[in-house]
């Protein structure tokens, strides 16, 4: 129909900076904002983003956002903000962590399609800084593998006891490269492709398998408190 809005919106809240994407027929646009109190931050963002399409909230037909892992309050913003936008204007949502969109981005790479090649039994370990001395990790193998968060020494150990060929994505504290945690020890992922990017979150709405459990959080459980129940 003429005049008919069918927008889809990207947000990454999970940690700073905020990230929102909005975009409509291939037509993409995004914002990246540091801060916080990224619910005082949304709205104003979006708002700009949706005028450049001229388009508002209720032209939403797709959302999505990422669930995990990062921030308990972060996540729960995404969470929120797609929630009303299923029940408002029936919205799709699609739920996808950081290690998926991760993934995605370097499976497309070539650096890590050179690598394959050349190591076809090889893994891929996504890691992500969580607290001060703490990682994220997650391996991506053809059997299904639990993402974890470990103290630095655990997460070095997990690595270096992987038997497969091993390439390695991801982002240190403050967003920065791996190589000051990991050094040479493993070939790494274009930094580029190591954080999500708004394209992907988009490309990823055409994904129906991402429907399932969208609104189901990946918060996970720090390490300190694994070596506690123990």
């Amino acid at each position: 129909m003429p005049g008919v809005k069918h927008i889809a919106i990207g947000l990454d809240t999970s940690s700073s900076p905020l990230l929102v994407v909005v975009a409509q027929d291939g037509k993409l646009y995004s914002s990246r904002r540091k801060g916080i109190k990224q619910e005082r931050i949304l709205f104003p963002v979006l708002q700009k983003l949706l005028a450049k399409h001229s388009a508002s909230l209720p032209d939403t037909k797709k959302v999505v956002i990422v669930r995990g892992p990062g921030r308990f309050t972060g996540i729960r913003i995404a969470l929120t903000f797609a929630s009303m936008l299923k029940y408002l204007s029936g919205a799709q949502v699609y739920g996808v962590t950081v290690f998926e969109a991760v993934k995605e981005q370097v499976f497309a790479s070539k650096r890590f399609k050179k690598w394959q090649q050349q190591n076809p039994s090889g893994v891929l370990a996504v890691v992500l800084h969580a607290f001060r001395g703490e990682y994220f990790l997650q391996f991506f193998t053809p059997q299904a593998q639990q993402a974890q968060w470990l103290s630095a020494e655990e997460l070095l150990s997990r690595l270096q006891s992987c038997e497969q060929p091993l390439f390695v994505a991801g982002a240190d504290k403050e967003r920065t490269p791996l190589d000051g945690l990991l050094g040479s020890r493993w070939p790494l992922a274009d930094f580029k492709d190591c954080t999500v990017r708004a394209d992907t979150l988009i490309a990823l709405s055409e994904r129906d398998d991402l429907l399932q459990n969208a609104l189901e959080p990946l918060y996970l459980k720090p390490a300190r408190f694994e070596l506690l129940g123990k």
